[in-house]
Order: structure tokens, then sequence, then C-alpha cells
């Protein structure tokens, strides 16, 4: 039996991937290579290229393969790109949903791990946020991922596709031997923008806003570490195999780190300067994003092993320096 990764090149779907396969699972992914990279992905993985959206590629890897779970990372993901342009991500994003659950269900598959998001929560009324809490997306990306958790609950009624929702919050680092990691084009996570300064890749950090209601200001967010995301997804599945029912699930450290913090923090594992400047503020940017991620520790028993954002910026840092130029040092597409 196979688990079909979609968007299995993509930073945290090739983590995933990798995790897989070292837990023994037999691994096949489906992906575009739009912002993914055939270098990330695991060679024991089975690879196919298609688009979700496109249900006759979809069905024929289905027909190939003897799927028993699904995981889907495959969405757009950039919340300023979003408001400009929020028709992309509604046909990328939710009709891509669609076109997967028709699949799924033609074919009897039963079980779905959703990569949602935070921004399905948008401005929260109290921190940290809980599953229960209002979601009310303050931009098409978080939008677009609320739209797919809801389709997916209708469709559980309907078909008893069962599901779980991960919504996680900033995710940061890499596989620690540095082998895999974070490489979009353009760059737009915190993380790796603060790296590429302190490679001298860029000549500052841009902080955008210090006037949120936050204890210096800037934007305050809760990393979790890309592996310990990874094994939150296999811990997902294995829930669902169990027979359990349809759940959310928050993924996150339960402590927030501003901007400014995030950036001392880099300063201090690369030994660099990294020079910053303020920037205005963002539309769409919620001040505060912190999760309650105890649900996830008590029902999937998910015990992340990194939760000291050094930590999680070394493994980063560790990627940075072996692939300066990310995956086009392994001569993979961009």
């Amino acid at each position: 039996m196979t688990v079909l990764v979609l968007g299995g090149a993509g930073y945290i779907g090739s983590h995933a991937v990798d995790r897989l396969i070292e837990k023994g699972y037999d691994v096949a992914v489906v992906d575009n290579l739009i912002t993914g990279h055939r270098a990330a992905v695991n060679p024991k993985a089975r690879f196919y290229q298609g688009d979700v959206r496109d249900q006759d590629f979809l069905n024929n890897v289905f027909d190939q393969e003897d799927i028993e779970g699904v995981m889907h990372f495959a969405a757009f993901s950039i919340v300023p790109e979003s408001m400009e342009k929020p028709l992309k991500y509604f046909d990328n994003n939710t009709a891509g949903m669609v076109s997967l659950l028709e699949v799924m269900n033609k074919h009897h598959v039963k079980r779905i791990v959703f990569s949602s998001t935070a921004a399905t929560y948008g401005e929260p009324k109290q921190i940290p946020i809980k599953e229960t809490d209002p979601q009310i997306p303050t931009n098409p990306y978080g939008e677009s991922k609320l739209m797919m958790e809801k389709i997916m609950r209708w469709s559980d009624k309907a078909y008893g596709i069962k599901f779980v929702a991960l919504r996680y919050f900033n995710v940061a680092g890499a596989k620690p031997d540095g082998s895999i990691g974070e490489d979009h084009h353009p760059e737009t996570h915190l993380v790796p923008i603060i790296l590429q300064v302190a490679a001298g890749e860029r000549k500052e950090l841009s902080i955008f806003g210090d006037d949120y209601p936050t204890k210096d200001g800037t934007n305050v967010r809760d990393y979790v570490q890309v592996v310990d995301l990874a094994d939150a997804h296999i811990l997902a599945l294995e829930y669902l195999k169990a027979g359990h029912d349809s759940d959310a699930f928050n993924l996150g450290s339960s402590t927030g780190f501003s901007n400014k913090e995030m950036l001392e923090a880099a300063r201090k594992v690369t030994g660099k300067e990294i020079p910053a400047k303020m920037a205005p503020r963002r539309a769409g940017d919620p001040s505060t994003l912190i999760a309650a991620s105890d649900k996830a520790r008590k029902v999937l028993n998910w015990q992340p092993q990194y939760d000291n954002v050094e930590d999680i910026i070394r493994t980063a840092w560790n990627w940075k320096q072996s692939h300066p130029e990310g995956y086009a040092d392994r001569g993979a597409n961009a």
C-alpha cells in the first residue's frame, strides 16, 4: 500500500516524503514543479509530474498505485500575492481540492491528511489560538484553505472520506544533515530571507511594520521545525488508519517570537551582523499568531524535537551553507 504525497517536491512535502520513506512507507509523489524541485524528492519515491486540477492525469496515477492515504501539500501559499491574485489561489487551492476528492471518491480512497494553515483564523480573538476558535481569514490564501477544509467536511458526510486538517503556523528549518531544505523563488519566508542577508546575498532585512500591538511592535509568530511537522503528518495518517473520525489540529511550538527576536537569534547562530531596516506593514498580516498545540500532542501523541528557535535556525543555516544556490547546486529546476 502506498501513501500519495501531493506537492511532494515542495519544501514541506519533500520533508514528509523523506520521513515516510525513513519510516518504511511506500511513497508516490505528484507535483507540477511550478514551485517544487525534482531534486528535493527522495529517489526511493515514485514521481509523477502533473497538476492536481488535471483529473485525467490524477486518475491515471490512482489507477497505477494502490493508495491507502493521501497527504495534500499542493497549494500556493504567499499571502501578499493572494491579495493581488485571489482567483489564482481559489483556482489552484480550492478547485484543486475538489478535483482531488472526486478522484479519491472514484477510487475508494478514504483518508486524506491536509496541510491547512493558521491563516484560516485571521486576526485571532485570543492567544494562544485553539482549534475551536472562529475561522475568519483576512486574506484569500487563508480563505482558500478554509474552503478546502469545509469541502473535506462535506465530502466526509457524503462519501465517508476521512480527513485530518493540520493548521500550522510558521514553518522553518531543514533536515538536520542539510540534504534537503527550503528553496523558494522568490523567497518570502522570514528565516531564509534573514539567512540570505547573513550569506551576503541580500543587502539587508526588511521588517514589515513596527507598530503592531506586540512586545516590540513587530509581528509575533509561532515557529515549528519542518521535520517535526512532517512527523505530525505521519501521526495524522496513522490516526486515520486506526479508524478515528475526521478532525483538525493546530501544530506549533506554543511560543511566540517577534521578527526582531528571530533576527537576534539568527545573528547569534550565524555570527553575522545581518543589517535590518523597518518597512511599512504588509496587507493581510495579523499581528500575532501563536498556536495552542496541546490537542495534537495529546491526541496524536505529537512530540516535537525542536522547541528552541536557535536550533531550528541552525538546521536552516546548515542547509544554506551546504547549498548556497539551493537545489540549483544539484542541477535541478529552479
